[in-house]
C-alpha cells in the first residue's frame, strides 16, 4: 500500500514541436504551460520541466503522464500507446532526467503490448487510488481492462474496470477526462456510466474507501471538470489543482463541496485544451519516488 494519495513533486515536459496551429497559438500555448508551471513553484510544489526535443512532431507531449507513472516503492510504470506518433514521446532523456534526481528501482515495461494491439495510457486511463490500492479504469481502445488487471496483479492493486460514454454514446477514451479521486472526495461523470452494475460498482468503490462523491455532468466534464489533481505542497497543505475551464463549469454548491476539503488552485491553459485536446492534470506526472 502507498501511504500518500498526493506528492509535492513532479514532472513536466514543455512543448517544443507543435505539429498544429499557427506561431501565435504555439506561442499562446507555452505560455499558458510556464504559468501552470509558475503557479505550482509559487504554491511550494517542486516542478522537474524537461525540454520536448524539436525532432518530430510530437503534438501530445506536453501529456506526459498518459505513458509514465511512478510509485512510492521506487517503481516506475512505461505504458503502451494507441497513437504510433506518441510513441515517440518516451524519450530516454526524460528518464535519465528522472534518475538524476530520484531514486528508481524498477521499471515495468508494458510498451510490449502496443505489437498486440492493447493498450493502457498511464494515468489517463488509470486513476489510481493509491492509500487503498485501487485502480479506476473506464474501458475504451486506449484502456483495456485485461491489461489493467494484469498490471493490478504485478502491482497488487484492485482494478474497478467500468464502461462510460460521452454524449454520442461513444466510450470514454480517457479515465482522467470523467473522474478524480483525492484523499476524501471523488469527483466522478455518473451521467457517463449508463450500465446499472457499473455503476453500482463503482459506488461501492467510492463509498468503501470512504470517498464523498461530487458528480459532475457530462456537459462538465466536456469542460475539463473531471479532469483535475490534488497536490499536496511540501508545507503539506493542500490544494485541488483545475483548469479555469473546469472551475467555471462548476456550481456554487459543487465549488463549495470541493473547497470543503481543500482550497482550489485554477490555472487558465484554453489554447491547450483546444487546441492539444486535453486537460491540467494529464499535463503532471506525479513523482511518488525519493528524492537522491
Amino acid at each position: 500500500m502507498e501511504n500518500n494519495q498526493n506528492t509535492p513533486n513532479f514532472l513536466m515536459v514543455r512543448p517544443a514541436s507543435f505539429g498544429v496551429g499557427d506561431s501565435a497559438t504555439q506561442i499562446s500555448i507555452l505560455k499558458e504551460f510556464d504559468v501552470v508551471v509558475d503557479v505550482l513553484r509559487k504554491h511550494g510544489l517542486n516542478v522537474l520541466v524537461v525540454d520536448d526535443t524539436q525532432s518530430s512532431p510530437k503534438t501530445k507531449a506536453i501529456f506526459a503522464s498518459h505513458w509514465i507513472s511512478t510509485h512510492a516503492n521506487g517503481h516506475v510504470i512505461l505504458y503502451p500507446l494507441l497513437d504510433k506518433e506518441r510513441r515517440l514521446e518516451r524519450r530516454k532523456e526524460i528518464l535519465s532526467q528522472l534518475e538524476k534526481e530520484f531514486v528508481v528501482k524498477q521499471y515495468h515495461h508494458l510498451e510490449q503490448y502496443e505489437a498486440n494491439n492493447r493498450f493502457l495510457e498511464g494515468t489517463g486511463s488509470i486513476v489510481f487510488d493509491r492509500t487503498n490500492n485501487v485502480a479506476y479504469g473506464c474501458t475504451s481502445p486506449q484502456t483495456d481492462a485485461t491489461l489493467l488487471a494484469k498490471l493490478c496483479e504485478e502491482i497488487e492493486y484492485q482494478p474497478a474496470s467500468f464502461r462510460a460514454t460521452d454524449m454520442d454514446e461513444q466510450a470514454i477514451y480517457h479515465t482522467d477526462m470523467m473522474m478524480m479521486v483525492a484523499d476524501a472526495f471523488a469527483v466522478v461523470c455518473m451521467e457517463a456510466v449508463q450500465d446499472g452494475a457499473d455503476e453500482l460498482l463503482l459506488k461501492q468503490f467510492l463509498r468503501t474507501t470512504n470517498k464523498q462523491i461530487i458528480n459532475i455532468s457530462r456537459e462538465q466534464m466536456y469542460a475539463f471538470a473531471g479532469n483535475m489533481l490534488e497536490v499536496s505542497a511540501k508545507d503539506g497543505r493542500k490544494f485541488t489543482l483545475m483548469s479555469d475551464t473546469a472551475k467555471n463549469s462548476l456550481s456554487v454548491r459543487q465549488l463549495e463541496q470541493i473547497q470543503s476539503f481543500n482550497p482550489i488552485m485554477a490555472c487558465a491553459i484554453p489554447n491547450i485544451e483546444k487546441h492539444l485536446g486535453g486537460g491540467i492534470r494529464s499535463m503532471l506526472v506525479e513523482l511518488f519516488l525519493k528524492r537522491r
